[in-house]
């Protein structure tokens, strides 16, 4: 029998309507899902370019399971690091201009290895904020996150002996601040497109105000790109190339290949020393099986489908169709010009009735529920993708109309 507070903490969620339940897929395909036995226009996945099922994408997969099996059968660090990988590595560092790029096998992964690994120390080498570094010398070590940041970064941030600090989301005035008031070397970090929110972050503001402000410590800037890398940008390189701010002077960038390129893993790119530092120092790296070569052939291929930019400008369309119609019918939706439309309803229960209203007329919209955001801020997280017809957007704006009017939000 587990233990008593288990029980207690899932009793306390489920009165509060937040207690989360899985779904079971038992089909997908061209933007239709079969979830929970309903079939079901898929509006709720991050495959925002399609390439999940491009055929081009799962041959190659199928090529790289013939030339290297399922698995890496190994760390990177021992006999896992594999042809496939440094490939895919050596694509990212073209493309994105950087010297190095690193790969891990999700992005939750990759944001723990990087905090943990740059600012981790044992609790009795710590005093304070002040962390005890390889060297041997005490520093104060700072992050300082926007309030929006994925839970993976801010988990990991609270886990190391830097003190967290966060400004308020998309806010330069108090995030210019918070940055005098750290006295040590400090990590800046931002998103370029908000997942819960589908706004961009502020990556060339940020970036100014770093090199602007003057100051003895020195201070890095991570971007986590994850929903903005294959989408924006001219090429779809993300934030980075979208803002056409010089890529040397975003030290960290973070994305992930499980959304618009349709695969699974994710890569950190910076300059050598900092890869060979995580190479050296990141658990998450060196006590972990490589990614599948196979996956690394297939993301290869997939970010070769992605620079074409067909997918990317039938996202676009798509796009500017949702937010036209949804805007002629009333529906008030969150601000932002991605993939990610957002439509608040504020309410918990009533999102997720909402949620389960719209699978009821063939409409997959998951609701999404404190604490993943704030409380009274429960929205209906809309994703668009390259997969989806006219007739598909025109469906989606017809249910969130019956589902609005029946239940009387936004009005």
């Amino acid at each position: 029998m587990t233990f008593t507070f288990v029980k207690t903490a899932l009793d306390e969620r489920q009165e509060q309507g937040l207690l989360r339940k899985r779904r079971l897929v038992s089909s997908t395909r061209d933007g239709l899902v079969n979830i929970d036995g309903n079939a079901c226009l898929n509006f709720a996945s991050n495959d925002y370019l399609g390439l999940s099922q491009h055929p081009d994408v799962l041959q190659a997969f199928v090529e790289g399971l013939a030339e290297y099996g399922a698995g890496s059968t190994s760390s990177p660090a021992v006999c896992g690091h594999m042809l496939p990988h440094l490939q895919l590595e050596e694509a990212l560092c073209a493309l994105l201009n950087k010297s190095s790029v690193l790969l891990f096998n999700s992005g939750f992964a990759a944001n723990q290895a990087l905090c943990q690994a740059l600012f981790n120390s044992s609790p009795s080498a710590s005093i304070g904020n002040t962390t005890k570094t390889r060297t041997g010398h005490d520093q104060k070590a700072f992050i300082l996150s926007d309030k929006l940041m994925h839970a993976s970064f801010l988990e990991g941030a609270m886990h190391t002996s830097a003190r967290l600090m966060r400004f308020k989301h998309n806010d330069i005035h108090h995030l210019a601040s918070r940055l005098e008031s750290c006295l040590g070397d400090t990590l800046v970090a931002t998103e370029g497109v908000f997942s819960m929110d589908g706004d961009l972050g502020h990556v060339a503001k940020i970036q100014n105000l770093i090199a602007q402000q003057a100051s003895p410590y020195q201070r890095q800037f991570l971007v986590d790109d994850a929903h903005a890398f294959g989408v924006i940008g001219e090429n779809g390189l993300g934030s980075v190339e979208q803002t056409g701010v010089n890529a040397d002077s975003i030290d960290i960038i973070m994305a992930t290949f499980g959304k618009a390129l349709g695969t699974a893993g994710a890569f950190i790119a910076g300059d050598s020393a900092l890869n060979e530092f995580l190479i050296n120092f990141a658990k998450h790296y060196v006590y972990s099986t490589a990614m599948p070569p196979a996956q690394a052939v297939a993301t290869l291929k997939s970010l070769q489908i992605m620079s074409v930019g067909k997918e990317r400008e039938q996202l676009k369309e798509n796009i500017n169709t949702f937010t036209s119609l949804a805007k002629s019918k009333g529906l008030f939706l969150m601000e932002s010009s991605t993939a990610i439309q957002p439509l608040l309803i504020g309410d918990a229960v009533a999102c997720m009735q909402a949620s389960e209203k719209l699978m009821t007329l063939g409409i997959f919209v998951p609701g999404i529920r404190p604490p993943t955001v704030e409380k009274g801020k429960a929205r209906l997280r809309i994703t668009l993708s390259a997969l989806h017809s006219q007739q598909d957007i025109q469906a989606l704006v017809d249910a969130l109309c019956i589902v609005r009017d029946q239940q009387g939000w936004g009005v």
